[in-house]
């Protein structure tokens, strides 16, 4: 008789929004998963998500609980400023942790978890949920095979709506707290999934602007992209479209796939167009999954691989890769040049920061005597 599989025992640290994204994957998951603390600043917001979501123990430090629990995995769940800190207080307690979007604020601090890890051994992963999708990894098996032929034109669109109210949330559309506009916060979940088809970017030219949002930051961002294997994209990342959607594009020699959705695709989102004289190719795509796109999907696949003692995704580098794409696409819309991938060194000033001290609507700052 096998044993029974024990649930994988779980923390969220951050009890706002997009925690009960979380928490409700989680629930989704049954037995594979128990959610045994939550730790927020705001005990009583804290306290009213764990009685919804079943957490025994409730925490106002992430310290404390990192120390006094247990855990297989910690989600982190909290705003971009404070994703790096509380990373690395997971690593030196031994915890996996998953870290929403943006994992860092810069380069340089996702370079310290990448060597975090290197000395703890202990992964960080980041919330990419659209690589999960029954479509992307459709896609993504076809395109390996090379069935497919290669990749050539490729469109990457995040087309999104917020309000002027929307920021008015003190720690969004700041650089020192976001990181940066609709290119680090809202489209660069769909690049992410554009660089997991496509592989290695090579070279990005960009434009950024801020158009109407009272922002420190951009507001739109369109770059033109080069990747190792010859194919050109554009990545267009807006939050002033009042027709909402997410579109990805992806033309081979051979087929064209495209999924246009919002928050989240099912297969019914995505269409495949095979090219004249390769029909055969449809049959090939053939999918009816009607399961969307979001965290449980990603979830599940980490407790799985943590579970098998396998390497779960989206790890660090990969992680790195997709945050130097919005760096590059900062850089050479702020310097109006292009920017090569690898570039960016430690002493660049886009390394440090998104913004690189180089935005050209920001109020010029007084130089001290």
């Amino acid at each position: 008789m096998s044993a029974t599989l024990q649930p994988s025992r779980v923390a969220i640290i951050g009890t706002g929004g997009i925690a009960h994204a979380h928490a409700q994957a989680l629930t989704e998951l049954g037995a594979k998963a128990e959610i045994v603390a939550v730790a927020d600043v705001d005990e009583e917001r804290a306290r009213a998500f764990a009685e919804k979501f079943g957490a025994a123990q409730i925490y106002t430090d992430a310290a404390a609980l990192l120390e006094a629990e247990t855990l297989d995995l910690v989600h982190i769940c909290t705003p971009p400023k404070s994703h790096v800190p509380l990373a690395l207080l997971a690593q030196q307690a031994g915890v996996p942790a998953l870290v929403e979007k943006p994992i860092a604020l810069s380069l340089r601090e996702v370079d310290e978890l990448v060597a975090s890890e290197a000395r703890t051994g202990v992964p960080v992963l980041t919330v990419f949920q659209h690589r999960y999708g029954a479509g992307a990894l459709r896609l993504r098996r076809l395109a390996d095979s090379g069935v497919l032929g290669r990749p050539q034109v490729a469109t990457c669109e995040t087309m999104w709506f917020r309000p002027d109210e929307y920021f008015e949330v003190p720690w969004r559309g700041r650089w020192e707290v976001e990181g940066g506009g609709p290119t680090m916060g809202h489209g660069i979940h769909q690049f992410d999934l554009l660089l997991a088809v496509l592989g290695p970017w090579s070279r990005v030219s960009a434009f950024a602007a801020r158009q109407s949002r009272p922002t420190d930051t951009e507001d739109v961002s369109i770059a033109l992209a080069e990747f190792e294997n010859g194919a050109l994209a554009t990545v267009v990342n807006s939050v002033v479209s009042p027709r909402e959607t997410s579109r990805l594009r992806f033309d081979y020699e051979f087929a064209t796939a495209e999924v246009e959705h919002l928050y989240g695709y099912s297969d019914r989102d995505w269409t495949f167009t095979p090219a004249p004289g390769h029909e055969h190719l449809a049959e090939l795509w053939d999918g009816d999954s009607d399961e969307i796109s979001g965290h449980r999907l990603q979830i599940e696949a980490i407790l799985d691989a943590l579970a098998a003692g396998d390497e779960p995704g989206v790890d660090i580098q990969d992680s790195r890769r997709t945050l130097e794409f919005a760096a590059a696409t900062y850089a050479s819309a702020f310097r109006a040049v292009p920017v090569r991938a690898g570039e960016i060194d430690d002493g660049d000033p886009f390394s440090h920061s998104m913004d690189g001290g180089a935005v050209p609507w920001a109020p010029l700052k007084e130089v001290a005597a």
